[in-house]
């Protein structure tokens, strides 16, 4: 027998079985599902990380002031500035590979008013660099200067929500807005961009609400409250070639020393916070995948229990198609090819399944997801593997059946 007969034949036992062949997918489908939907998910969570990662710079480092009560903040004090302007110099001087160091301050402010509209949003005082380390992108106009920074020019950029709130349909550039006191003239609006969310504990704000004025601005036009820290953040961009690890443990040396052992500032280093995601995200896959082993586990069971059962059922036929001539190998084939046809039939429902779950998960939890053909292939190739090992015990036990007592059995 051919593979191509042993094949049909085996499916026109399935036909003839429609309720029992269904039931004998059912763990396969469900297997399938799951391991498609566990790795789109987890693919979905990766892309969803890198792209986080993207606005932190994987090759930055950012130093953060820490938050503090005024108790805290009036002892630290004593000996430390907290993030400061003397961190910035002497990480521009003494950290090897230092490409970009860029400030940034965060205003107390709000709220932004224009021609009667008011609009929520985190008001930043920035270095002209901030859009290349950050990669900022324009719909509108153009970003902060050198000199802008060197005036402490009165000029600011928009994020889009905040323009749309100001200005709705109208016209942004050149038009004046107020943020507390002080009036400051739109020279730029950004464009969309992903945001607003927490990434290994450390927030990844949105641009679409924020604005930028010159850090130079910010610093002599604004008031700062006493016990602030003169700088609430330093992003630090490496050189090609440089190690991460080695720069981010050098630069924590640093501010020890600088800070006097303070603990007002933090480091965060976005290619360990990537590491980190990734060996958790690595876990949640072994746990999931687990899972659906055991679903594929139950299936081959299944199939096997079906596959015994139709071995019993069909000891006539064995024997009469042993009488006629046919081998002991032909016997074999026709249940392998039986358990095989279900192991597939169940592969085909379960990447069904698996594609629905995870455009289900997209659509309603707002979770992104990414089906890949070699998740598909793998969990397919795994279900058919089940299917063949648990259908050659009894394809086995249907070849070794004796012709004369399977022709008597009743």
């Amino acid at each position: 027998m051919i593979p191509r007969e042993a094949l049909r034949a085996g499916l026109d036992s399935l036909a003839a079985h429609k309720l029992r062949a269904a039931l004998a997918t059912l763990g396969v489908i469900f297997g399938v599902g799951a391991v498609i939907a566990m790795l789109s998910i987890g693919k979905g969570a990766e892309k969803q990380a890198l792209a986080l990662v993207e606005r932190l710079g994987l090759r930055n480092l950012v130093v953060r002031g820490r938050d503090l009560d005024d108790q805290a903040a009036a002892e630290i004090r004593k000996k430390s500035l907290g993030v400061s302007t003397r961190d910035l110099a002497a990480i521009r001087e003494a950290l090897p590979g230092v490409e970009l160091a860029v400030p940034r301050i965060r205003l107390d402010a709000t709220k932004i008013e224009a021609a009667g509209a008011r609009a929520d949003a985190v008001i930043w005082g920035a270095a002209p660099e901030q859009a290349q380390l950050a990669r900022l992108d324009l719909a509108e106009g153009r970003y902060l200067d050198a000199l802008d920074q060197a005036t402490s020019a009165q000029v600011c950029v928009l994020g889009p929500s905040v323009r749309r709130d100001l200005f709705g349909q109208e016209p942004a550039l050149g038009r004046p807005v107020k943020v507390g006191d002080v009036w400051l003239t739109v020279v730029g609006v950004l464009a969309a961009s992903a945001g607003g969310e927490s990434f290994e504990g450390v927030s990844i704000g949105s641009t679409a609400r924020e604005v930028y004025l010159p850090v130079a601005t910010a610093e002599r036009k604004f008031e700062r409250e006493p016990l602030a820290a003169p700088l609430d953040e330093i992003a630090v961009r490496l050189a090609p070639g440089i190690d991460v690890p080695p720069a981010a443990a050098a630069l924590a040396a640093l501010l020890g020393r600088l800070h006097g052992g303070a603990e007002d500032y933090e480091l965060v280093v976005p290619e360990t916070l990537l590491e980190q995601n990734r060996r958790t995200q690595r876990l949640f896959n072994i746990v999931m995948g687990a899972i659906a082993g055991i679903s594929l586990l139950v299936g081959g069971i299944g199939i096997m229990n079906i596959m015994l059962a139709s071995v019993l059922e069909r000891t006539r036929e064995i024997g009469l198609r042993r009488a006629v001539g046919a081998r002991s190998q032909d016997i074999r084939s026709q249940f392998l090819a039986e358990a095989f046809a279900i192991s597939g039939l169940g592969g085909l429902a379960g990447v069904i399944l698996g594609v629905a779950i995870a455009k289900g998960v997209s659509l309603g939890a707002g979770w992104a997801t990414v089906v890949t053909l070699p998740s598909i292939l793998l969990a397919t190739g795994v279900a058919l593997a089940v299917g063949l090992a648990s259908g050659f015990y009894p394809a086995a036990r249907a070849a070794q059946l004796d012709p004369i007592e399977a022709l008597r059995y009743e």
